[in-house]
Order: structure tokens, then sequence, then C-alpha cells
């Protein structure tokens, strides 16, 4: 039996130490991914007593200003699984997946819509970054049909790598369509989790604006210019979880301006957008979680698989390699044999070797049954007889 249940441990031993060894090459490179199922998140951003350009249609009469109220962002990520399944080429299968992704900005106040767009594209599942894509597309006009291929993603748009470094990343800018570096600042805890600040300057790049609209605002703002142009601003800065590379914060202080070529530039857009606290708290939960399961499988997982399985080898061949005897049987052994009766050396045989009578157990007790023998006599009694 304990042959069996040593053998059956040894066996569990080599299994725990294999299954130890794998996880950290096999199983965490899987949790290490953005998976294809991945749920949809909302994120929040608020800005405060915000200046921005609002233009409204009302009754065929258009009307232009620059209110000043709080504005309320919201970006909505849907990730695809069918569509990564089945549109994604052949050189990207297994390696990126499909995301959808609105923002809509609104006026705290009255919820008037102040900007809207639309995208879809895809991303690397381990970097993060956008893979090459031909039918990725942008939709910032609200338009029905929007044309394939309008944009060209790249760079880090949504998210970090898993495993962010202390280095620089190029971060893609949706105003401008193109990265800028974001520059690595420092590490900050975030309600008791450590992450990445990165910073991302964009200062005075001229917005790439459809001819009409320059001359609408124009008409507008600056009705003695000819030409101009909107130049924009942003001090963007992330706060990254170094280990799944999520946000947990975000912040963007946005600046647009008309400049004319006479008369006085104009403040399209001055925000200071922030993740609300709603936001952070959901950001942060959610990186604890995936942390706990990525370190499960990476640290501790192998960990207490190792040490258990050496454990099960150890007792396993410690049942298999002992002696089969045991202590309490070598002892009674070597016990010399007890016998209440002690031995005399003048006692009578009792029957002859051919003899089938049974000695007794004990001399001390009698029988009337004349098939047991009787007491043995004293000395004196053998000499009377």
């Amino acid at each position: 039996m304990k042959l069996r249940v040593g053998a059956a441990l040894f066996g569990l031993g080599v299994l725990l130490l294999v299954f130890a060894a794998g996880l950290p090459f096999y199983v965490a490179p899987a949790v290490t991914k953005l998976p294809y199922d991945l749920e949809p998140t909302t994120s929040v951003a608020e800005a405060k007593g915000a200046k921005f350009l609002q233009i409204k249609s009302e009754a065929g009469a258009v009307s232009i200003e620059v209110p000043q109220a709080d504005l309320v962002s919201s970006i909505e990520v849907i990730p695809q699984p069918e569509d990564t399944k089945d549109r994604v080429p052949k050189e990207l299968k297994g390696d990126a997946v499909i995301w959808n992704v609105f923002q809509t900005v609104k006026r705290s106040d009255n919820q008037d819509v102040i900007s809207q767009y639309s995208t879809e594209l895809a991303l690397y599942r381990i970097s993060g970054a956008a893979a090459p894509w031909d039918e990725q597309w942008l939709n910032e006009s609200g338009a029905e049909q929007t044309p394939v291929g309008n944009v060209r993603y790249s760079g880090q748009i949504y998210k970090f790598p898993f495993g962010t470094g202390k280095r620089d990343y190029q971060v893609f800018d949706r105003d401008l369509k193109k990265t800028f570096p974001a520059r690595f600042t420092g590490t900050e805890k975030i309600k008791g989790v450590e992450t990445y600040r990165f910073e991302q300057r964009i200062e005075n790049e001229p917005l790439n604006t459809p001819a009409d609209s320059v001359k609408t605002l124009l008409g507008k703002f600056a009705p003695t210019a000819t030409t101009g142009q909107v130049v924009y601003s942003n001090t963007r800065t992330l706060w990254v979880d170094p280990v799944t590379g999520a946000y947990v914060k975000v912040r963007e202080q946005q600046y647009k301006e008309l400049r004319p070529d006479t008369g006085a530039p104009t403040v399209l857009l001055d925000a200071d957008f922030n993740y609300n606290d709603d936001t952070i708290s959901r950001s942060v939960e959610t990186v604890k979680d995936n942390r706990f399961k990525i370190g499960m499988i990476s640290v501790w997982g192998p960990i207490i698989a190792a040490v258990l399985g050496l454990i099960a080898l150890i007792a396993g061949v410690w049942l298999v390699t002992r002696p089969k005897g045991d202590g309490n049987a070598r002892h009674r052994a070597d016990a010399p044999a007890s016998d209440p009766t002690p031995t005399r050396v003048d006692q009578e045989p009792v029957g002859g070797p051919l003899d089938d009578e049974i000695p007794p157990a004990s001399t001390n007790w009698r029988s009337d049954d004349p098939s047991v023998p009787g007491q043995r006599s004293g000395a004196g009694e053998v000499e009377r007889r």
C-alpha cells in the first residue's frame, strides 16, 4: 500500500514541478495580451470653466460663439472579437485586436453636444500600439459613410504596452493625425497603485482645417482678414500602470486659437480635461485585479506549485525507500519472552516426544477432567511416591 501511495506522491510532485516551470513560459504570456473578449469600458473626463467653440444651426440660421461652461468628455471602447476573427489580415492573426471607439463632448449645463468622433482600428495585443490595417477609419464629421483607410494610426493610442518601461513612447494625437513623444517624468502613486507618469507637449501646431471652415471662422471673428489658420497646443499627461499598460489617469490641457493675417487672434478652445474620480477609482480596481491575476500566474503560482511539488516528491521517495519493518515490530522481536511461570531445572517432563498431550499454559490451576494433566507435585510429594 505504501509503495502505491509513494509512487502516486512522486508522480504528483513531478507533475507539479513541470506545471511550475511551464506557467511563466506558456500560461503567463497568454494573460499579458489584450484579450479578444475584453469588456467594453467607458472613461469620463471633465473640464471645469472651459472656453470652446460652439456652432449651432437652428431654423436655417447658423450661430457661432465661444461660450464658457463645464464640459464632459466620454470615451467608450468596444472590442470587436468577431471582426477580429474575420477581418484581421493573415499577418496580424493572433497578434492584433479590432476596437471601435466613440467619443462625445457635451456641455454639463444643457447637454449640448460640442464635438463627436468615432473610429475603428487595430491594436497589437502586447504592445498596445496601433497595427497597420487597411480598413481603419476615423469619422469626425458625423457623416453616415466614412471612407475606409482615411487615417493611418501609429504609436500608442488608448494604452501602453504590458510591462511599460521608464522610457519615452510615441503617442498618437487625433487632432494632428501623427505621433509626438511622451516623455517619462517619474513615478506617482494614485489610490495606492504606483504608476509611471508620461508627459507629451504639443505647441502651436497648425491644424489641417478645411478652407470653408476657416473662411466661416474669419467671417465671424476677423472679418477684415483674408487668410488665417487654427493653431493647436496640448499638454497631455498620462499616468500608466506599468504592469498592464492601462491608463489610470489622464489629463489634457487643450488650446486652440484662430490666427488671422490681420486682427487679434481668437481663442476657440481652452479646456483642462481630467479623468473624474469615478473613472480613476474604476481604473485602479481593474488594475489591481489584473495585476493579481498576472502575479499569480507569473510569480506566485509557479512558486506555490514548485514548493508543493518538492514536498510531494520528497514524501513519495521517503515512502518508497524506507525500511519495511517498523520500530514496534523490531522492539517486540528483540524483547525477551515473558513467562509468568519460572522454569524449574528439576521439573519432570510432561509426556514424551510423540505424546499428543498439550502442556498446560499455567501450573497454578486444577481440573477434575482426567484428560487434563493435574497440578505438578511438590518436592515432598515426589519423594512419597
